[in-house]
């Protein structure tokens, strides 16, 4: 019988660590160039990531309101988008330093990061049924799997890219039978039954749910919907109901543990345009697999779907045929079916998910439409690319492996520098970035602008304050390329109002009015926001088209208090949150507990 001490394993999954992170600094070199890839939603993150840090300059460590948006008038991007992305990115930043090459690092830092950690949860996931070395060739292989490589560079989606790791983990916790380590012998039977529906597999399935929920919203709706067709298909195999009852459990514990941000976020969806995130070119419609559309404004469109399209299809492809060539060696074993059948199924059912027939499913399946893009799918199928590609290596040596391993690393890096590397533009570099958000501050985002406003409405270049004759009063003019903007040369304020006193969650303003009237502020309306005059509670004077905060004030002196105050369903999440977290820290106490007694029982 071969023994394997501690150290020898632990050495090797350091040996595995180093060649993923290895892996990882490569393709992250490649594909960023000197510098960073500027794809579709990097501007997105960056401005995030800068705004987190000015929050915490101010002391509001979890900011619900970003400053810079919408021309410095703000919006509740925090409210909505999951909270992890845009912390870990501003904490990188933070340590990088200020500067264009301290943002630069950070997006190196946080690239490499996502890649590194996708590749050890793919590892970990294939050592329950995968000798150790296959196992560290799978974590590798993740690494290098094509969607990844897409998402880091050509559309920069960082937070989508960062809950990757999630969906490997969700597997491995769904389908393990036995609680872990420390877990008596006996335990391994009772997971077969309704015993194993408790267990510390469970709790950390419920943690991994939270995290993906917490790091990118489309990702939280596709692992919820992937955790459930892989508990059907291994209750199914190992004719069970733990793995049904598992995982109803974690989702709950989940997203009870995310729902101080899920409340919030899912309930004041009706104070914003959230459906502008599905407009034309954003909808499953129009991004069916290798689709074309005779339009000229969605030839950029196209050009994008028919390169995701060409990494479904080989992704789909180069898995399908691992799992053949491994099915034909004998690797693929019976006993092991609750970890690769669950893998094999995955793939045709993410290819029929891109195809014009699968329609019906993306409209009846709640949230589904929130993914926007069918190939979004492709981002499950890491898991069973890596670990049936590892399989298939079986017959292969150690130097085989080596050899096939880097021959994957430069065609990965290659594929990176030379197709998938977004050039950044003048305006869209870092330094560019960097000033814009120090002036005029970043454009408005369309899904977060307060409903019923308008932002071709909204200028740009605004003071903090605007005194008005009349509260729908239009402010700036339309420029040649289509902005508004407004200037002091012909602006039509009775006063203005210089910068605001500002800490992040209260912002104070000082106006002597030449006569009564309405002084519009750089702020756009939410709810979250209290206003008073004057030191007495105040309503807004009127709804404007540009969404921006008006209020009633009198002649002579006035001060404008706002104060940015929880939400109920803040509140309400914030205590849903609280009592899962008790739950589940009570949970991990009994077992510890439990283990920690002498047991008598017999075998």
């Amino acid at each position: 019988m071969t023994v394997f001490h501690p150290a020898r394993i632990l050495g090797l999954r350091l040996w595995s660590a180093r060649w993923m992170g290895l892996t990882a600094l490569v393709l992250t070199a490649a594909g960023m160039h000197a510098t960073v890839s500027c794809g579709h939603d990097y501007d997105f993150h960056l401005v995030s990531w800068l705004n987190v840090v000015h929050a915490w300059h101010q002391g509001v460590m979890l900011p619900e309101w970003a400053q810079t948006p919408a021309w410095q008038a703000g919006e509740p991007r925090f409210v909505f988008y999951p909270p992890l992305s845009w912390l870990l990115g501003a904490a990188l930043g933070a340590l990088s330093g200020s500067g264009a090459q301290g943002w630069t690092i950070a997006t190196w830092g946080f690239v490499w990061l996502a890649l590194v950690a996708t590749g050890m949860a793919t590892e970990r996931l294939a050592r329950e049924w995968l000798p150790d070395d296959l196992a560290s060739v799978a974590g590798v292989l993740a690494v290098l799997a094509p969607y990844a490589l897409f998402t880091a560079f050509e559309r920069s989606a960082l937070a989508e890219l960062a809950a990757a790791p999630c969906f490997p983990l969700a597997m491995l916790y769904s389908a393990k039978a036995s609680s872990g380590s420390g877990t008596p012998p006996c335990a391994e039977q009772a997971g077969k039954g309704t015993a194993g529906i408790w267990s510390p597999a469970t709790r950390w399935l419920a943690v991994v749910i939270a995290a993906c929920w917490l790091i990118n919203a489309p990702s939280g709706v596709m692992l919820c919907y992937t955790l459930a067709g892989i508990v059907l298909i291994v209750a199914a195999a190992e004719r069970a109901v733990w793995p049904l009852g598992r995982a109803l459990l974690a989702v709950l514990l989940g997203l009870g543990l995310a729902a101080f941000y899920l409340v919030p976020a899912a309930l004041e969806q009706r104070w914003v345009q959230i459906d502008a995130a599905n407009a034309i070119g954003m909808r499953i419609e129009d991004s069916w697999l290798f689709a074309r559309h005779a339009v000229p404004e969605m030839a950029f469109h196209d050009s994008v779907l028919h390169r995701a399209s060409w990494i479904v299809l080989l992704t789909v492809l180069i898995a399908s045929l691992a799992c053949w060539l491994a099915y034909r060696s004998g690797a693929l074993h019976r006993r092991d079916r609750r970890f690769w059948l669950p893998l094999l199924l995955l793939l045709p059912v993410t290819l029929g998910m891109q195809l014009p027939p699968s329609q019906f499913l993306w409209h009846l399946l709640p949230k589904m439409q929130f993914l926007q893009f069918p190939w979004r799918l492709t981002i499950v199928l890491t898991a069973p690319l890596g670990n049936f590609l590892a399989v298939s290596l079986k017959p292969c040596s150690r130097r085989q492996r080596t050899r096939i391993l880097c021959a994957g690393v430069l065609l990965a890096a290659g594929a990176s520098f030379l197709l998938l590397h977004q050039p950044c533009d003048s305006e869209d570099n870092v330094a560019a970035q960097l000033v814009v958000d120090q002036q005029q501050g970043a454009p408005p985002t369309d899904e977060y602008t307060p409903s019923a406003a308008d932002n071709a409405e909204l200028a740009a270049g605004l003071p903090a304050g605007c005194l008005l004759a009349t509260p729908q009063q239009p402010l700036g003019t339309v420029d040649a390329d289509g902005q508004r903007q407004w200037s002091e040369v012909g602006n039509n304020c009775l006063a203005t109002v210089g910068e605001p006193g500002w800490n992040g969650k209260h912002m104070t303003l000082d106006l002597h009015a030449p006569r009564a009237g309405f002084l519009v502020l750089r702020l756009r309306r939410f709810p979250a926001w209290h206003l008073s005059v004057n030191g007495h509670p105040a309503v807004e004077a009127a709804q404007r088209d540009d969404g921006l905060i008006v209020v009633a004030v009198a002649s002579g002196a006035n001060r404008i208090d706002l104060q940015w105050t929880p939400t109920p369903e803040r509140i309400w999440g914030s205590r849903i949150s609280l009592c899962a977290l008790l739950i589940l820290l009570a949970g991990a106490w009994i077992d510890r507990r439990r283990i920690a007694e002498p047991t008598h029982a017999v075998h």
